[in-house]
């Protein structure tokens, strides 16, 4: 049975074919998850929810303990984590309302903590691909076959949590030459490389950012009209997800560790082999 993982925003737990196993709020050895980690069941398939802001929308994106959340998913046994988010768009063509299934990630922020590694361990896993690429082939083709607009490209993560400056945007849009602009998904998608977890991103678009003279500047409440309307597209789109998506190990993510630890295992700490276990466990 695969165990796929949900990691987003509120309203998307609810699924009307889902049947509730259990709802886990345990400690990691980085801290506490954002949220309960949801369990449920559709088909036969596990399926976990995990909400990153918090069950009310308290974490600010650079509050976020994405350490924690990517490693109690880990301990659930997760294979697959589709991460749902909210995104401006950097590009005429590609409009609120539509879906990006990202690709590349470009980095902007600051102060995360974005490995698993160091305190007497190292390593350096395989990132020029950030993204499962069966997991991002299958959300593309699946988005396609719900009716959804959905393009592919490049998402920069911002520290946040203000909205960009008008010249960073263009600087984006123009010099990056980048497609979508957030705050979260790239921090959590090298913590899923590490931990052997495969990645894929469904962003939503929300607003054309603030390069877009015509559009104004970036107004939450219309941010909020957009995720309203289109939440049950994406609910559609991930229940279609968790029925049709089988797990075939044709990309090299859950080996991502495999010729990336530098320390020797017999160098490594009892109490470091512990913490990790998790994750170390798998090579």
């Amino acid at each position: 049975m695969s165990k796929i993982a949900i990691i987003g925003g509120t309203g998307l737990q609810n699924f009307s074919d889902a049947e509730l196993l259990g709802e886990y709020m345990e400690q990691t050895p980085f801290g506490m998850p954002s949220s309960p980690v949801l369990h449920m069941k559709i088909g036969e398939t596990e399926l976990f929810f995990l909400a990153r802001h918090g069950d009310n929308h308290t974490i600010l994106p650079g509050e976020i303990n994405y350490r924690a959340n990517i490693y109690a998913l880990k301990m659930r046994g997760v294979s697959q984590i589709i991460s749902v988010a909210a995104v401006g768009s950097l590009k005429e063509k590609i409009k609120p309302g539509d879906f990006v299934v990202v690709d590349q990630f470009f980095d902007r922020t600051q102060n995360r903590n974005d490995t698993f590694f160091g305190d007497g361990i190292v390593a350096h896993v395989s990132f020029g691909n950030p993204v499962c690429p069966e997991l991002h082939e299958n959300l593309m083709k699946i988005a396609r076959n719900a009716g959804a607009t959905v393009h592919t490209g490049t998402y920069v993560n911002i520290e946040g949590p203000a909205f960009s400056t008008r010249a960073e945007a263009v600087f984006y849009k123009n010099v990056l030459n980048a497609d979508v602009v957030g705050m979260t998904n790239l921090t959590e998608a090298k913590l899923a490389r590490e931990a052997g977890i495969c990645y894929a991103t469904l962003a939503h678009v929300t607003d054309y950012d603030c390069w877009r003279d015509k559009s104004g500047d970036v107004n939450i409440s219309d941010i909020l009209k957009i995720i309203g309307q289109n939440i049950e597209q994406t609910k559609r789109i991930l229940l279609e997800f968790t029925k049709k998506t089988i797990v075939t190990n044709q990309c090299c993510c859950a080996n991502s560790l495999v010729g990336a630890l530098l320390t020797p295992k017999d160098k490594i700490s009892e109490e470091t082999k512990k913490r990790l276990s998790a994750i170390l466990n798998t090579i």
